[in-house]
């Protein structure tokens, strides 16, 4: 019995100890895979996590540069209006040597006609159609911009919707800006153009040709070379320029022609100029001028500025006043009453050079008033149309 038991127990301990065997074989076998497999878990977790930090990374690093493009974008655009602003406050200082060329002032209301051409006519001539008001240059306050003196600009890190609203709205009143301005030189060319075209009419109408009064140059003569440009604006500028020159040109030369009538108020025609019957030999004669009946005493006045060449008694002209207006042109009043200036005296367009009177050769109270050309009478009745042509505007 004792033996049986000592079997059964000697069995048992031989089960225990082969399943204690067995357990730690089996641990030591299966040890190394469990925990390779362990760490292959850690391993791709770990991958797994620092891929996910790698795009954020490179998320981020897109944010940022797209930020960074766009902070650039921002400064462009801005460089660029305040650069435009620049160059628009140059080209309205153009136009304001421009507008004052054309006789316009600018003003608060815009252009305003700065006096009458010439001031010794009584006809003053003006610009068919006045140009538009030249639009006042644009300063960084009307545009919105900040100027050093309000601080400096805080550097966002992207543009707000509204800050790319602004701009877009600046970048449009500069277009319109810079279009006013176009259309203000485009203007003044024009009516520049209107009045050399008037003028060269009544220069038409005395039969003379404008290259007989060429002169000096009256622009500039040297100095170092500042280029402003050659763009379309810079371009219409310089046309503009030679348009309102021609002009002005014309002007000086219509302004010394003798184009005002020698009397304020006369009776008409009481001969003309060109062959007629003489009134004392009743045979054909060349009149070399027109007479115009007028009361005995009345002021005759000179039709334009100039030099009295000649004033006393002078034959059949009887006591004669001749002034010379340059560039072959002179005038003559005879049958003079009285004489009221001397030779060599400057005289003005509209000033006294006598009195009507009936001296010399002639039949009744009267002024004969002739127009020479290079010495050669021609007909002042082209003078006298072209003058009253131009008085019509």
């Amino acid at each position: 019995m004792v033996r049986r038991r000592t079997l059964v127990l000697a069995g048992l301990a031989f089960a225990a100890l082969c399943l204690w065997a067995s357990a730690a074989t089996w641990f030591i076998v299966f040890r190394d895979e469990a925990l390779a497999r362990f760490m292959e878990r850690q391993g791709a977790m770990q991958y797994a996590y620092e891929e996910r930090i790698s795009a954020l990374r490179a998320r981020l690093d897109r944010v940022a540069t797209q930020k960074l493009l766009e902070q650039d974008g921002v400064e462009t655009r801005l460089a660029d209006i305040a650069g435009r602003q620049v160059a628009l406050e140059s080209r309205q200082a153009m136009l304001a040597g421009l507008a004052e060329q054309a006789g316009f002032a600018v003003g608060e209301d815009g252009l305003a006609l700065a006096g009458g051409w010439p001031s010794s006519r009584e006809a003053r001539t003006a610009p068919a159609a006045p140009p538009p008001p030249v639009p006042a240059a644009p300063t960084p306050e009307s545009l919105g911009l900040r100027t050093e003196a309000d601080g400096p600009v805080p550097q966002s890190p992207a543009p707000s919707p509204g800050l790319s609203t602004r701009m877009a709205m600046l970048e449009h009143a500069l277009d319109g800006f810079e279009a006013r301005q176009s259309v203000v030189v485009g203007r003044l060319a024009a009516s520049g153009r209107s009045e050399a075209a008037r003028l060269r009419g009544v220069m038409a109408e005395t039969g003379l040709d404008p290259r007989r009064f060429a002169g000096a140059r009256t622009g500039g003569i040297g100095g170092p070379l500042v280029p402003a440009g050659s763009g379309p604006f810079e371009n219409a500028v310089l046309q503009a320029q030679r348009d309102l020159g021609e002009r002005d040109s014309l002007r000086r030369i219509v302004g010394a022609l003798p184009l005002r009538r020698p009397m304020a108020v006369d009776g008409g025609l009481s001969s003309t100029f060109g062959y007629r019957a003489d009134p004392f030999t009743r045979g054909l004669a060349l009149h070399t001028g027109i007479d115009l009946r007028g009361e005995y005493g009345a002021p005759a006045r000179a039709t334009a500025a100039g030099t009295v060449t000649q004033a006393d008694y002078a034959g059949g002209y009887g006591n004669m006043v001749e002034v010379d207006h340059g560039h072959g042109l002179v005038t003559r009043y005879a049958h003079l009453s009285a004489i009221a200036v001397v030779p060599g005296q400057a005289v003005a367009a509209g000033q006294v050079v006598g009195r009507v009177g009936s001296t010399g050769r002639s039949t009744g109270t009267h002024l004969h008033y002739e127009t020479r050309i290079d010495g050669e009478p021609v007909d002042p009745q082209r003078f006298l149309r072209a003058g009253a042509r131009l008085a019509a505007r």
